[in-house]
């Protein structure tokens, strides 16, 4: 007798065929469970790949620009507390101008005030020299160093560069990260150029006596001092309104950081609780096949010849 076995052949393949694809059905749900991303490769769906990839790659620039932003906004508070000690210290070289300029004080009470002058000018030069988040000079433009060195006769000069630098911000947006110095200290005094810092030294050293009139030397020196006091609070604002732009670009870049993390989830990202009940409908299909499998194939045609 001669027994056809195609159609037993054809059972098999065809309940290992569909048992397969249940199981890579279950696989690729799992996957998408433990990763959260619906797209497993490109060729799920090539037009969400492409867009993700550009997401992905807008995401990295983003990273540098926050970055930029968060650097410049550091260095921008860095100087506007470093503004905000040098205007203190200026207003208080002006009260002491004021008091050394009465002719009630005598020689020693001026000698006096000029050693807390002098204190106060190394106080200046230090801030002057202030660094920044990376460790340079804040008010030196783009010199690694110092922004000012003290001379043979105790005088700042200023040894940066002429500009601050800009930091990119992305979409084509800058800010100058800073000042120089000679934007804080040079001053005008009725249509005439001046520097601040070399004021008060010069005053420190009428007040000690370098000077015939000590007291005429302060008075004259009130006008360059307001007008010191005038120039950083100048600066301030700047520094005040750069800081408020650093603001509104940093919470741009927020916003547009939200946008492309929820376009991601849109595009690539995958429904847990749909994903979880499609595994589980996955996962009782392929057990019913599995049982079903088991007793059809248990089945003999001698069972039913009694």
């Amino acid at each position: 007798m001669t027994i056809n076995t195609a159609g037993t052949t054809a059972f098999y393949a065809r309940a290992r065929g569909d048992m397969t694809a249940l199981r890579r059905t279950a696989e690729t749900t799992q996957g998408q469970l433990a990763t959260g991303e619906r797209l497993q490769r490109s060729s799920d769906d090539p037009v969400a790949a492409s867009r993700l990839r550009m997401l992905a790659r807008a995401d990295r620039l983003a990273e540098v620009d926050i970055s930029n932003t968060n650097r410049a906004s550091g260095d921008l508070s860095l100087a506007d507390s470093a503004l905000t000690s040098i205007a203190d210290l200026v207003t208080r070289v002006r009260d002491l101008a004021i008091q050394a300029g009465s002719e009630t004080l005598n020689g020693k009470q001026r000698a006096a005030i000029g050693i807390e002058v002098g204190e106060i000018h190394t106080q200046l030069v230090a801030l002057a020299n202030t660094r920044d988040m990376g460790g340079h000079a804040l008010f030196g433009g783009a010199t690694t160093g110092a922004a000012y060195a003290v001379d043979g006769a105790g005088q700042a000069v200023y040894i940066g560069t002429a500009n601050a630098g800009e930091v990119e911000l992305g979409e084509g947006q800058t800010v100058i990260r800073s000042l120089t110095g000679p934007e804080i200290f040079e001053v005008d005094v009725n249509g005439t150029p001046a520097n601040l810092l070399g004021m008060v030294k010069d005053l420190s050293l009428a007040l000690a006596g370098g000077v015939a009139d000590p007291a005429l030397a302060a008075r004259e020196a009130l006008g360059g001092l307001t007008s010191g006091v005038e120039s950083v609070a100048i600066n301030q604002t700047v520094v005040g309104a750069r800081l408020v732009w650093l603001d509104f670009v940093a919470g741009r870049q927020t916003d547009m950081g939200e946008t492309r993390a929820a376009e991601t989830a849109e595009k690539g990202g995958v429904d847990i609780a749909e994903a979880m009940i499609r595994l589980q409908e996955t996962m009782t299909v392929l057990q019913a096949s599995q049982a079903g499998f088991a007793r059809l194939s248990g089945l003999s045609l001698f069972d039913h010849i009694r």
